[in-house]
């Protein structure tokens, strides 16, 4: 036990070592977002032109509320977004915040009355599950994320819309990102440089909501 003690310290300490110096930690500290996550969205952003002026947005997984700052400082006043996270979120001038697990009908039925019949423009979603530790379950848990982003994407963007949602490389990777190309004109798989090298995480950006009709 003493020995296992041990080992967990050190890797808290090496976690907490690479923390304090991490590049985009600085920089998130610095500019006042809440996360280094806010560089991920930043740069998936630009690279695929998904920001315009006063557009509508949801950000599921929201908290602790980098994504949802960036939404707000590069969409404007008068865009219109709603923010959705499991844990408590603090408050963001102009954006509507509520907190509730995406995957219970009620929830959704919250966030689409929020919506007020209005189809939005897009939908980011850095939703991942509490790890439990064994991987296979740990894939399962993400890709089901991933479907229910999706499913909520194809029912509430405007045709034409984008969807951006985080994903691990693993099982069921490969079926996900077949079943945004069903619905998307064009799908990419993008690698910020602010997620970790050791990390299976990457985001899946789609473009262009196929019409229905």
């Amino acid at each position: 036990m003493a020995e296992k003690r041990v080992k967990k310290n050190r890797f808290v300490k090496a976690w907490i070592d690479e923390h304090v110096n991490d590049h985009w930690v600085k920089e998130a500290t610095r500019l006042g977002f809440r996360s280094r996550a806010a560089f991920k969205l930043i740069e998936i952003a630009d690279k695929d032109h998904l920001f315009r002026p006063a557009m509508s947005a949801v950000d599921l997984g929201a908290a602790p509320g980098s994504w949802t700052q960036v939404l707000r400082e590069k969409l404007g006043r008068k865009a219109h977004i709603v923010a959705l996270d499991i844990l408590a979120m603090e408050p963001i001038p102009g954006v509507l915040v509520l907190e509730g697990d995406f995957r219970e009908a009620s929830v959704l039925t919250r966030l689409e009355a929020a919506l007020e019949g209005r189809k939005v423009d897009l939908v980011v979603s850095d939703l991942a599950p509490n790890l439990s530790g064994v991987a296979s379950a740990d894939q399962a848990r993400s890709v089901h994320l991933g479907e229910l982003a999706l499913e909520f994407a194809a029912n509430w963007l405007q045709p034409g819309g984008d969807l951006v949602v985080k994903a691990f490389q693993g099982s069921g990777f490969a079926e996900f990102q077949q079943a945004m190309q069903r619905d998307f004109d064009k799908v990419y798989v993008r690698k910020p440089k602010a997620s970790r090298d050791r990390s299976r995480e990457v985001y899946l950006v789609a473009k262009g909501l196929k019409s229905r009709v």
